[in-house]
């Protein structure tokens, strides 16, 4: 496996569907604990960026690794950037961007996006997962994508109909180089409708190759059910 990368964790105390988020206990442990400690597990070079001395003050005793961050980004990846320039990053280093929801991403997944990222023609890598049932197809908090022949993203929606829909997972990767292109660009009108970042890179000609990951991933965290699913599960 290509070493030469890091996980930097985007996380905003300012989420609008469950306050104070980041924050949320689950099963004894913070969902932003639970995040950076899954995703240590790959890499030492795992950091948080965010805006918030709430989460920085929350992962004090679990690490050092917390980059501050401006409170006017619009998006992780605008935030992620800044991180990275604070830290000195090269221009070739993969950058993983874990959304900082996700507290139960596989090793293997992650190891999988490496691999795949250093052995595709790709500017951007990202997931999907199977879809766990109907109703993720009228979810809008459930992020959908569909991908052409060669596994390369072509839509991503969360109301329209896709043909052959997968769910997309909150994970990207992209070179350091390729990051400061992505930022410099005007947001675009569909990605400020729909929040969706993603549609910023596949609207200006960025090619976003997609990683698809066959076994179960446990949901993230945007509502309630999710919070009250999750510490079943930990509970398990």
């Amino acid at each position: 496996m290509n070493q030469n990368f890091c996980i930097i964790i985007p996380s905003r105390i300012g989420s609008t569907r469950l306050q104070n988020k980041p924050l949320i206990d689950l099963h004894g442990q913070s969902l932003i604990q639970r995040v950076f400690n899954n995703a240590s597990l790959i890499s030492s070079k795992t950091y948080v960026a965010t805006d918030s001395k709430l989460i920085k003050d929350n992962l004090k005793n679990i690490t050092e690794n917390v980059i501050m961050t401006s409170e006017d980004h619009i998006s992780g990846t605008d935030r992620i950037c800044e991180a990275a320039t604070k830290l000195n990053i090269e221009d070739d280093t993969l950058i993983l961007n874990l959304q900082g929801d996700e507290p139960f991403i596989p090793k293997d997944l992650l190891l999988k996006v490496i691999d795949d990222f250093y052995t595709s023609s790709c500017d951007v890598i990202t997931v999907s997962n199977k879809l766990t049932s109907d109703n993720d197809l009228s979810n809008p908090n459930c992020v959908l994508v569909e991908v052409d022949d060669d596994s390369f993203a072509t839509k991503f929606s969360r109301v329209e109909t896709l043909n052959n829909p997968k769910r997309h997972v909150g994970i990207y990767g992209y070179s350091f180089k390729t990051l400061k292109a992505l930022v410099n660009l005007e947001p675009t009108k569909n990605e400020l409708t729909y929040k969706l970042e993603q549609l910023r890179f596949i609207e200006n000609g960025f090619s976003i190759y997609v990683s698809n990951y066959n076994e179960e991933i446990p949901g993230g965290i945007d509502t309630p059910d999710d919070v009250k699913n999750a510490n079943i599960y930990l509970s398990k």
